[in-house]
């Protein structure tokens, strides 16, 4: 007949070489160190710290310690803050399209009724223009492979819109595309002076009128002088 549990006393249990209540073992953890914050050494973002554990028997037997590594996660105060986040993200990326003026403002038919048809459509959904032509822009300087294909007087359109600019540069074809980061949009639209001057041809055989000179006025960069033909 098999014993009951609840019948087995401490000398049963010491025969099944279980622990009597008198000999149970005692673990002291030596408490970890507090670590500070203020270093800024980059290898004390993982520091490692040994924990000891002691277990010693009541009866005077043999005593010993055992060692856990343990790694201690420690924040590092070099790094950036919220304010400091925010400044390096104030740049904004703009995507533009560029060719010879004479291309993209005389003889371009459809690109007049593209920037029309889109100023028209963000009017309805007041929206912010965010397109804009910029003649001889400055930020050209930083494509010296991209001045050396080109003809000048030469004009860009601008936008922060790159899927829109993507798009237009399948419309038009023949001009280059590509993309930079200014600080502001003075910056990114900024441009040098300079007098457009188209001949009007002798015989002009399509259906419609020819644009009027002038007519690229309307998304000139905001304050921007007109830019005489």
């Amino acid at each position: 007949m098999l014993t009951s549990a609840a019948t087995l006393n401490s000398t049963s249990l010491g025969a099944f070489g279980a622990i009597s209540p008198t000999n149970t073992s005692r673990i002291r953890l030596q408490r970890p160190q507090s670590v500070s914050l203020c270093s800024s050494s980059p290898h004390n973002l993982l520091k490692p710290r040994i924990i000891f554990t002691t277990t010693t028997t009541s009866s005077g037997g043999s005593s010993w310690e055992t060692a856990t590594s343990v790694k201690t996660a420690v924040a590092a105060v070099d790094s950036p803050g919220p304010a400091e986040k925010m400044q390096q993200q104030t740049s904004t990326k703009y995507y533009f399209l560029v060719a010879n003026a004479k291309f993209m403002l005389d003889e371009e038919e459809h690109f007049q009724e593209q920037l029309f048809e889109r100023l028209r459509y963000y009017g309805e959904q007041n929206k912010e223009q965010d397109f804009w032509l910029v003649i001889e822009p400055k930020f050209l300087e930083k494509f010296p492979k991209i001045t050396r294909r080109l003809k000048r007087p030469a004009v860009a359109l601008v936008s922060t819109n790159g899927t829109w600019i993507t798009f237009m540069k399948l419309r038009l074809d023949r001009v280059l595309l590509e993309s930079f980061e200014a600080d502001s949009l003075e910056e990114a639209l900024a441009y040098n002076p300079v007098n457009l001057e188209f001949e009007k041809p002798e015989n002009w055989v399509a259906p419609y009128p020819k644009y009027e000179s002038g007519w690229w006025e309307r998304f000139l960069p905001p304050g921007s002088a007109k830019h005489n033909a």
